[in-house]
Order: C-alpha cells, then structure tokens, then sequence
C-alpha cells in the first residue's frame, strides 16, 4: 500500500496571536490522549505484590482495532509513524491521529535561509578550521556560523558570546573566518584549555599563510589575527550569564571564574559598557538557553541571540523541580495559562527526533523495541527484589549498545555455521553473553558476574533449545541486561531472583511494545514544538521592542535539533524633531531637496506640491521621521 506523509503545517507563529493560538491548538489535541501522555514505558509490564505477575496493560488503553492492524506491521512501517507516515489500509481514527498530530508539529525541513538572511554566505570550512569535526558537527558550524555573523553584522555588534562552546569549533569559525571578536564560555576547564591550544594551531596555520603573500597583509591592513577569547564557568544563574555579557572583552588569556560571582563581577568591571553583544549557542543543554534569552531581554549590551536548544529532560520545570533560580519550564505567560504542564517523562519525550527514527535501519529498529521490553521487564526485577530503589526513580542508562555488539557477533557466528544444530546455535549465544572480558569505553558487561549468580541454571535445557532458540536467546540477553542494569546501579545481587521466570511472565506481551513506543514516540516532535512556542511567545509577549522567530536551520537528516530562536532588539528611534514645511524646505538633506534638486545618491526629484512620500531623514542629531512631502 502506498504510505502518505504529512509535512504541511496549518499554523503560523509570526504574531504571539498566532502562536498562542498554535498552543492551545496543541493543548486540545492531547488532552484526549492522556494514557499517552502520563505513560512510562518502563512500567509497560509493572509487576504487583500477588503470587503470580499482574501487569499495568500499557497497550490495553490504545484503541483495540489500532493494536490489532499495527501488531501485524513490519518494523519498517512503524519506525515512519514519528515523521507522519500512514498507511492506506490502516484504520481512519489512527491515520487522522498521525495525520492530526504532524500538522501540528513545526517543520523541520531546512528553511531557504537566503529568503530570511539576504546577506547569508555559508561557506565551507577550510581543512585546519574543520579538522576534529564529524560531518554532523561540520554541517552545524557552516551554517550556524554564517547565521550568527550575518546577524552580528545587521545590528552592528561589537563581540560575540559562543555559550556553552564545548571546544569552540562555532567560536574560532566566527573569528578566524568571519573575523568576528568572540568570547566563548564553557563550564568545563578542559574544553577551554582544547578550545585556546586549537585555537593556537589555527593561528599558526593563517598567520604562516599570511606572511607567504604579502598580497593578503597589504589587502586585509592587519598584522595580527582575532582569536577566541575563553572563560570558564559554570552559567548557574540569569544573573552570572547577564554579568558575562555585560563585559564585551577581557584579557587576551581568558578568564577561568570557578563559580565565583563576586570574582567574576570583578574581573568583568573592566569590560567596555558601550560594546554590543550577540548571544549564540549551538545545543546549549536545558536551562542555559532559557538563560540566554532572558540575558538578552534583561541585559542592555545583548542585541541579538541565536539559540538552538537541546536536551528538554534537563530542563527545570515549576510544580516539579526545586531551583534556586528562575525555571525553564514554562516561559511564556501564554503557556502558563494553557495549563499543560510536562513533567521530566514528558521532557524526556520531548527529545525524540523523527528523523532519527526514519533513519534506523529495521534490525536496529527492532533492537530498539527489543531493549524497551527487557528495561520494562527489569522494572518488575526492580519493583519485586528492591522496592526501595523506586523512590529514586532509577535509571541504568543505555545499556542495549554493548548487547547489541554481542548480539550481532553471535549472529555473525551463527551464519557462518549455518549447518550447525539450533541447540548448538543457541549454545553459541550463551557463550558469547558470557564473554567480553575486555572492558570496552561505555561498556559496564566486563564488570558483571557470570550468569548463574542472578540466574540459579547454567542454561537452558536441550529440549527447551530445539523448541524456542530464539526465545532462548532473548532469555539470556535479558539476563545480561539484568545483570547490568544491578551493576550500573550498584545492588548486590540476590541468589532467589528468578530472572528466566520474569521474563518468560512477560515475553508473550512484548510484541505489543514495539508498537506502543513507535505511537507514544510520535509525540515527541509535538512536545518539542511546544516547547519551542514557549520560548517564542516569551519573547513575543515583551512587546514590539523585539523580533523574534524560530527557524529550521540545519538538515535535519544530519542534525534534527534543527530550530534556532532568532531574536534581535529593534533600533531605538530618537524623538522626531517638530517642524513644518516652510522649514523644510530650506534644508538640504543626503539625497534629496523639497525644491527639485538631487542630492548625494537619490534618483528622486519632488517639489513642494508632492504629498504622498514619507522616509526618513537622518541630520547631524535627531531625526525627522514619518516626514510627508
């Protein structure tokens, strides 16, 4: 059957009229899917304290005749529902559900940033500039950096503030390339003590480039280079931030603050006051691009931000976090009264990315779905064996790449001995579980104790192998991830934990899960998008002193955290200088005279009886604006 994608967006947030409007429109659409949204998967199978497992029957709140149509589809189809995908021979409530939702969702494909930025010039980085970068970090800084330095240049900016830089690959572009005076700020001293030897080598490289051609010295006028100035320090505050921007340079070897607010306003006092700044940050993480727009609202230096944010479960919501600063989450009185709130389930879907999603290849799709049934079965290890863990809301972190390694090797082995018995087959298997002595970097199976301490048998029985090999194969790839899963959170292992037997409580609803995370995964562009609107409508809600406006900027095929928030304060208009005609007609202004004549670079004559041109005069002072002719 033929699928059909939904990409259009019916709604527009030019106006904060027209993005509250987006959000309410979001709101109504989600409240009917409540089992949705205040599910956690992990409690897919959650266990209750009786002598046989009861289960939570996540799936039994979906409509029956979705279950019944989406558990015969294949992997492939349901990795497409996030980006919008449907079938034609789906129900028509589940394909208007899909349907409904992705025209809600704000468009991710990459914006024409020509239309937008006329001056835009993305160019593509030399060697030294893009050495160390994937081709994903390559593709951000290209454009980001373009976007930033177009909008430096449009509100005539003296510096720009690279916040959260990481190792400074946007900062260094912007300065050795763009020629931009830059400060980058990173809470790590490692990342700043990368980003100034980095920064060292390219100088090396340009100034070595310099003195080869006289050509370029003479044509540039300038002996020396601009280098990204670092300060190292953790942004815990609106305030810390605002203090970092108010001072435009500082000493050419940085600053390193070490969370001091009383040393960093002082080493900061020397920074010129009348110096502009622009706040960029490329996926600066939860709270700190919340700080950077308020910084830019509150601070008299900041003209512009670009902000690209990630990481939503990080984010500090009011009602569910306690901070000592303002929340993240939300901004805008709009969503505020919308009456919405999230929650750090919600957070966490938030940053699902269907393109991601579309991009899994099937095997790795159904190793996903595969490694959300043992994390749900292992919450009833948690529930019935260490009840006291659930007050912390655990979390064993991603535990399915090391066992996707092993599984794939055991799967390569059992190909090459095709011929082989399925019991021998699963054998292999076992054993490739119970090897990996070499830790591995993010790979904790090394440290785990062999299988029979959690498990109480060696293996499983020869006639259990010739019936099952592929239930037994999952069988012991639960038990390693129990395994780790315990390792991760440091608990003892208990001889009694019937592992095998929880798993086999519960395997028989695990071809529900693929399903129920591939419609719940759906929202998260939808809880982006909101969150998104937020941050914008705050800024919109300030009044006609600001221009705001959120922009695909990136391939979201290489980077889906795609959305910048552009905002620049408007020009401050002096008062217009009282005046009648007969006055203005004995001035002589750039371009024009009222009597006839041309002036400078005009090509327009008028005379005295012309009443229908307004402009703008600009004199030695104020201004005469709105001037009718």
């Amino acid at each position: 059957m033929a699928t059909i994608g939904a990409t259009n967006c019916k709604y527009s947030c030019e106006t904060a009229a027209q993005t509250l409007q987006w959000i309410h429109a979001i709101v109504d659409f989600l409240k009917p899917y409540s089992f949705f949204v205040n599910a956690h998967v992990v409690n897919f199978f959650k266990a209750e304290e009786t002598p046989h497992f009861l289960f939570d029957r996540l799936w039994e709140a979906i409509d029956k005749e979705w279950i019944e149509c989406l558990r015969k589809e294949p992997v492939e189809n349901l990795l497409q529902i996030p980006s919008g995908a449907v079938q034609d021979h789906w129900p028509a409530s589940l394909r208007n559900f899909i349907l409904t939702l992705r025209s809600l969702v704000f468009p991710r494909e990459q914006a024409d940033l020509q239309t937008v930025l006329p001056d835009l010039n993305i160019c593509s980085l030399s060697t030294v500039l893009a050495q160390g970068m994937n081709q994903k970090k390559k593709h951000e800084v290209e454009v980001l950096s373009a976007v930033v330095s177009s909008i430096t240049n449009s509100v005539t900016a003296h510096t720009i503030v690279d916040v959260g830089a990481g190792q400074g690959y946007l900062a260094q572009v912007l300065s050795f390339h763009y020629q931009h005076s830059v400060i980058a700020i990173d809470a790590s001293s490692h990342h700043g003590s990368v980003t100034d030897a980095r920064a060292e080598r390219i100088k090396r490289h340009y100034t070595s480039q310099m003195r080869k051609s006289e050509l370029i010295l003479l044509k540039s006028g300038k002996r020396s280079l601009i280098v990204p100035k670092t300060i190292t320090c953790h942004v815990m505050s609106i305030d810390t931030l605002k203090d970092l921007t108010s001072a435009a340079r500082v000493n050419n070897s940085g600053q390193d603050c070490d969370n001091n607010d009383t040393e960093l306003q002082q080493s900061l006092r020397h920074g010129d006051n009348k110096t502009s700044v622009v706040l960029a940050g490329l996926h600066a993480c939860g709270d700190l691009s919340v700080m950077m727009l308020k910084a830019f609202l509150d601070c008299k230096e900041v003209k512009a931000v670009v902000s690209i944010g990630c990481c939503y479960n990080l984010l500090s919501e009011e009602g569910f976090d306690h901070v000592n600063s303002e929340y993240g989450f939300p901004m805008s009185r709009g969503v505020k009264s919308a009456g919405l709130p999230l929650g750090k389930s919600l957070r966490d879907l938030a940053c699902q990315s269907a393109e991601r999603w579309r991009c899994l290849e099937t095997d790795a799709g159904a190793h996903n779905f595969e490694m959300h049934a043992f994390r749900a079965a292992f919450q009833m290890v948690l529930n019935k064996y260490y009840p006291e863990v659930m007050t912390r809301s655990p979390s064993i972190g991603r535990q399915g790449k090391a066992l996707r390694r092993l599984q794939k090797r055991a799967t390569f082995d059992s190909a090459l001995n095709h011929k082989d018995s399925t019991c021998a087959s699963s054998h292999r298997m076992q054993s490739k579980l119970k090897e990996s002595t070499e830790p591995e970097r993010g790979d904790i199976f090394s440290s785990v104790s062999e299988t029979t301490s959690l498990s109480g048998r060696d293996s499983l029985s020869g006639s259990e192998c010739e019936n099952a090999n592929c239930t037994a194969d999952n069988d012991f790839l639960f038990l390693r991830y129990s395994q780790s899963g315990l390792c991760h959170l440091g608990l003892k292992s208990l001889q009694d934990i019937e592992l095998h037997r929880i798993w086999k409580e519960v395997e028989p609803f695990s071809e529900f899960i693929g399903l129920y995370w591939s419609l719940r995964a759906a929202l998260g562009p939808l809880l982006e998008t909101y969150i998104l609107l937020d941050r914008l409508l705050f800024l919109q809600e300030q009044g006609n002193t600001i221009e705001a406006l959120m922009l695909s900027i990136f391939d979201p095929a290489l980077s889906p955290r795609n959305v910048a928030i552009i905002a620049k304060k408007k020009l401050e208009r002096k008062p217009a200088v009282a005046c009648d005609c007969a006055r203005i007609r004995h001035y002589r202004y750039p371009g024009l005279d009222v009597k006839g004549k041309k002036y400078g670079k005009s090509k327009h004559r008028y005379d005295g009886h012309i009443l229908a041109y307004t402009c703008t005069i600009l004199i030695d002072g104020p201004v005469l604006a709105g001037v009718v002719f």
